[in-house]
């Protein structure tokens, strides 16, 4: 049986797709081919070159100040902790509010690839032309400028020229792109990391909040009608709450609550195995 997954964009909440994929590594189940969205394309693509979640998830940790660290892991730590900070420093170049190349050049250091050619998995890439509005898929070819483009929240990250287009975005037009893997897999599994809303009374959001929350609103009205039109074979949407997308400091919640939701999928795959198994 070859398995497609499909992870969604989300900013931070994509790191949850790492406690997903570690399901598969846990079951010996590995991926035939990989698409993914924005953050979704980063952590796919860390996959894709043979980082185990596990490693994924230790790499991101190191970066990080956890509840549980005491001061001398905190001070093992100190530079890898100043890595984090200078790789989401502002741009100020009008554009974007953040420099995208620091980002994926932190997140990406770990892989020793630079072109889709190279990956031990097959590796979808999501972006969208902002000019042509069209869906861009990246297969081939250079690696990193395509998640670039991939990641290229409007407003938020600067666009990215590819190729002589100008790129956006993925989950401008396909936030969780598991369609993408119905000719390539038999079994599919979409995971959306999405905001889950919740009503907040009558605060106004500031601007930057308003452009990402209408951003979302947008991505979740499309995926809602593309789930009424084709389904993959399990669906996943951890209920990760209060993390927005550029909420980096929240790293640690993320993991935490997309665990409830890597558990469901354990269970879930489990009898799928155990069905597979039956003669």
């Amino acid at each position: 049986m070859k398995v497609g997954i499909a992870l969604g964009g989300g900013g931070v909440r994509g790191l949850a797709h790492v406690s997903i994929l570690q399901v598969l590594d846990d079951l010996q189940i590995r991926p035939a081919v990989i698409s993914g969205t924005s953050m979704g394309a980063i952590v796919g693509a860390l996959y894709a070159a043979g980082m185990s979640a596990k490693e994924i998830r230790e790499d991101i940790e190191r970066h990080l100040i956890l509840s549980n660290d005491t001061w001398r892991d905190v001070v093992e730590k100190r530079e890898d902790l100043l890595k984090w900070v200078y790789a989401f420093k502002p741009d100020f170049s009008g554009s974007g509010l953040i420099n995208a190349e620091g980002i994926l050049n932190f997140m990406l250091s770990e892989i020793k690839v630079r072109s889709f050619e190279d990956l031990e998995i097959p590796l979808l890439v999501v972006a969208a032309d902002y000019w042509s509005a069209e869906e861009v898929i990246f297969e081939k070819g250079e690696l990193l400028p395509a998640i670039r483009a991939s990641m290229a929240v409007p407003g938020v990250f600067s666009p990215v020229p590819v190729e002589g287009r100008i790129m956006v975005d993925g989950g401008v037009v396909n936030l969780v792109p598991y369609d993408l893997l119905i000719d390539r897999a038999d079994f599919i599994i979409a995971v959306n990391v999405s905001r889950v809303r919740s009503a907040s009374g009558p605060e106004i959001p500031n601007a930057l909040e308003s452009v990402l929350g209408t951003f979302d609103i947008m991505q979740t009205t499309m995926l809602s009608d593309k789930l009424k039109r084709l389904k993959p074979d399990i669906y996943i949407w951890p209920q990760i709450r209060d993390v927005r997308m550029l909420d980096f400091g929240k790293i640690e919640e993320v993991f935490a609550q997309a665990a409830s939701s890597a558990e469901g999928l354990r269970q879930e795959l489990s009898q799928v195995l155990r069905k597979a198994d039956l003669p």
